[in-house]
């Protein structure tokens, strides 16, 4: 964060340097990257295609888990009253299946933010694009994505958001 903050002092210092930065002459905006991902309709679609693609692996995962709990509770009830040998069976009947939920949750949960990370990789490409071509048409001269502050009114947040439920 300090390095990127360094990079852009730097930068705005050589534009002052050289003649570029002129009071009014400037043009600066700025984008909430969060407000895209959390607001954006791509996010939105994404968000609610990822939910429907996972939602049997989900089902799935909550349908072991009261697999798990109901063979545990068994267990606990009638400890006392089964043989030896049938309450080391369910045991490890339950060892196996615990460790089988470990690993499907672990895997679920590793698919789902590969899934999340693809999707943010493409959501971010389409945002940066309609930011060049909102900075392009309207003459922008610079538009941060992070700031420590910034005014609202060097806030294009909104346009980019219009701009990406328009579909450009």
């Amino acid at each position: 964060m300090l390095k990127r903050f360094m990079l852009i002092l730097t930068a705005i210092a050589s534009m002052a340097a050289t003649g570029i930065v002129q009071g009014a002459d400037l043009k600066i905006g700025f984008v909430d990257q969060e407000r895209i991902t959390r607001e954006s309709a791509p996010a939105e679609r994404a968000s609610k295609q990822m939910e429907k693609e996972f939602a049997p692996r989900a089902q799935e995962l909550q349908r072991r888990e009261a697999q798990i709990k109901t063979l545990q509770g068994q267990l606990e009830k009638d400890a006392l009253t089964m043989s030896e040998g049938e309450r080391r069976s369910k045991e490890q009947e339950l060892g196996r299946l615990s460790l089988d939920f470990q690993r499907m949750q672990r895997e679920f949960r590793e698919d789902l933010n590969l899934r999340r990370n693809q999707e943010l990789g493409a959501l971010a490409e389409r945002a940066n694009r309609v930011i060049k071509q909102i900075a392009e048409s309207e003459k922008y001269d610079i538009i941060f994505v992070e700031a420590a502050y910034r005014s609202p009114k060097i806030d294009i947040t909104d346009r980019v958001l219009k701009a990406l439920a328009d579909g450009r």
